[in-house]
C-alpha cells in the first residue's frame, strides 16, 4: 500500500483520524511521518504537527480528485457510443435523413418554444416554408431572448463545435457553411463530433416513404442499424389488417390462427429485410396488459411469439399521449404518467423474452429502475424525450447507477436531425462522467481505487456494450 501523502513510498504509519466528523485510516510512509514529526505520536512536537497532517491530506485528495475527473472525463469522452434510439437515416431513404441549420431550428422542440412567444396562428406558421419558419425562430428564440433552454442551447453547442462563431449571431453566414457540405461527408464529420460508432434507427414498412427504399433494396451503411417500428400494429390492428392484406398476407381484422400467422409471417418478413436490432412500440400512459383489448392482443399472439422466435428484444417506450395539442402537429405530444404494473407483467409471464424500456414521466423512474432490479430479461435505457434536460438526466443516471450499476443503458440521443448528435452527446458525456467520478471518488474513499482498464471496461458497458450484449442473449 503506497502513502497517501507521496504516493511512491510504502506506508508504514497507519492512522485514523476523524475528519470532518468522519473517521478515516491514514496510512503514510516513514519519510513522510518523519517530516512532520509523527514517527513518535508521544514526541513534543507532535501534536502540532496534526494540522499540517490534515492540510496535506486535503491538499492530496483534492489532487487525487482532479486526477481522477480528468482520467473518467477523458475516457468517457473517448469511447464511441451505440446511440441505441434516434430517428436519423441512412443516407439511402434521401430526404428522410434530416440535417443542416434549418433542419436544426424547424426542430419540433424549438417549435413547441417558439409558439410560447408568438400570436401568430398555428396555420400561418405552418404555410411558411422550411427557410421561412427557421428564421422566425431564429429571430424569436436566439434574437429576442437568450437561447438559454435545452433545446436552444443544443444548436449553439452544435454551433461552435462546427467551429463557427456564435458571437456574430450572422444566420445567412451558417446557412452558407452548411451548403458547402455533401452528406456523406457531413454524416461522418456529425458522427465524428459526437464519437458515436453506431446509430440504431427508428424503421417503419407503415411509412409510405420508408418502404419502397427497402423494397427497392440499397446498399447498407454498416453504422446504420435497424430497429423495426410497428406501433400501427400493435396500437391500431383494425386498420392495419387491409393494408398488410392489400400486401399480400392472409390477415383479417379479428385474430383468428390464420391472422396470427400471416401478421408473424409480415413481422418476420420485415426483421430479415432490415435486419433488425430489435422490435419497438411507443404505448400510451393507459397501456394496460394483460387486458381484452386487441392491443394486448397483438402483443401476446403475435409480437412475443415472434420476437422468442427470433431471439429479438421487444422494447416498449411509455407514456406518450398523441396530439395533446393537433394544431402544433409533432410538437403537439404530451405525456402521462404510465401504469408500469403492465411492464411487470410482460417481464413476469414472459421470460423467455427481453424487453428494452424507457418512460416518458420523470415520476416512473424509481420503480422502473425497481423492476429493473427484480427482472434480468428488462433492460432500460434513454433519457427520453422530455427527461432529455441536463437537471433530469443527471438525476436518473445517478439514480439508476446507484440501484442498478452497470446493468443499464443510461442515455440515448433520440436525435431527429443528423447534427442533434453532436449535442446531446456531448452534453450527455459530461453528465455521465461527473456522476462517474463521484460513484469511483466514493469506491476510493472507501480503499477500492478503480484502474485505468476497470473505468474504460464500465464506460463502454454504459455507451452501448451492455445494451449490445443483451440483445445477444
Amino acid at each position: 500500500m503506497l502513502c497517501e501523502l507521496c504516493n511512491q513510498t510504502s506506508a508504514t504509519f497507519h492512522l485514523t483520524i476523524i475528519q470532518n466528523g468522519k473517521m478515516k485510516r491514514v496510512d503514510i510512509c516513514d519519510p513522510c511521518a518523519r517530516a512532520r514529526g509523527l514517527e513518535n505520536p508521544n514526541s513534543p512536537g507532535a501534536n502540532a504537527s496534526w494540522p499540517d497532517l490534515l492540510r496535506d491530506l486535503g491538499a492530496t485528495q483534492e489532487m487525487k480528485r482532479s486526477a481522477l475527473a480528468q482520467q473518467v472525463e477523458q475516457i468517457v469522452n473517448s469511447t464511441g457510443v451505440y446511440d441505441v434510439h434516434t430517428h436519423l437515416y441512412d443516407r439511402a431513404f434521401g430526404s428522410l435523413l434530416l440535417w443542416g441549420i434549418d433542419d436544426l431550428l424547424t426542430y419540433h422542440y424549438l417549435v413547441a418554444e417558439v409558439f410560447r412567444h408568438l400570436d401568430l396562428p398555428y396555420q400561418k406558421f405552418w404555410s411558411l416554408t422550411k427557410t421561412e419558419q427557421a428564421d422566425l425562430i431564429w429571430d424569436t428564440l436566439f434574437l429576442q431572448h437568450s437561447p438559454i433552454s435545452e433545446a436552444c442551447r443544443g444548436v449553439v453547442t452544435t454551433l461552435q463545435a462546427h467551429g463557427l462563431d456564435v458571437k456574430k449571431r450572422d444566420l445567412g453566414a451558417i446557412r452558407k457553411w452548411f451548403a458547402s457540405w455533401k452528406v456523406d461527408d457531413y454524416i461522418t464529420h456529425c458522427m465524428q463530433l459526437g464519437g458515436v460508432k453506431t446509430i440504431s434507427m427508428t424503421n417503419s414498412p407503415f411509412d409510405d416513404e420508408e418502404r419502397p427504399v427497402w423494397e427497392r433494396g440499397f446498399e447498407r451503411d454498416e453504422r446504420f442499424a435497424a430497429a423495426l417500428r410497428i406501433d400501427p400494429l400493435v396500437l391500431d390492428w383494425p386498420k392495419t389488417a387491409p393494408r398488410l392484406k392489400e400486401w399480400g398476407y392472409d390477415v383479417t381484422p379479428e385474430l383468428s390462427t390464420s391472422t396470427v400467422s400471416g401478421a408473424r409471417r409480415f413481422l418476420a418478413d420485415w426483421s430479415n429485410r432490415i435486419q433488425a436490432k430489435y422490435l419497438m412500440v411507443s404505448l400510451p400512459p393507459s397501456f394496460a396488459f394483460p387486458e381484452e383489448s386487441l392491443t394486448s392482443q397483438v402483443i401476446e399472439k403475435i409480437v412475443l411469439p415472434h420476437c422468442r422466435e427470433f431471439g429479438l428484444p421487444f422494447a416498449l417506450m411509455l407514456g406518450v399521449k398523441r396530439a395533446v395539442n393537433p394544431a402544433l402537429r409533432l410538437a403537439g405530444d404530451g405525456m402521462g404518467l404510465s401504469n408500469l404494473e403492465a411492464l411487470e407483467n410482460l417481464c413476469a409471464r414472459y421470460p423467455d423474452n427481453k424487453f428494452l424500456t424507457t418512460v416518458l414521466a420523470r415520476e416512473n423512474q424509481h420503480e422502473l429502475c425497481v423492476l429493473a432490479r427484480k427482472f434480468r430479461n428488462l433492460h432500460i435505457f434513454g433519457c427520453w424525450w422530455f427527461t432529455n434536460v441536463p437537471y433530469v438526466v443527471e438525476e436518473m443516471t445517478r439514480m439508476r447507477i446507484e440501484l442498478l450499476g452497470l446493468s443499464c443503458t443510461p442515455q440515448h440521443s433520440d436525435a431527429r436531425v443528423l447534427d442533434q448528435l453532436v449535442y446531446k452527446w456531448q452534453h450527455s458525456r459530461k453528465i455521465i462522467a461527473g456522476v462517474l467520478v463521484e460513484k469511483y471518488a466514493d469506491l476510493a474513499e472507501a480503499g477500492w481505487e478503480a484502474t485505468q482498464t476497470e473505468i474504460e471496461r464500465d464506460v463502454k458497458e454504459l455507451l452501448g456494450g451492455g445494451f449490445e450484449r443483451f440483445c445477444k442473449r
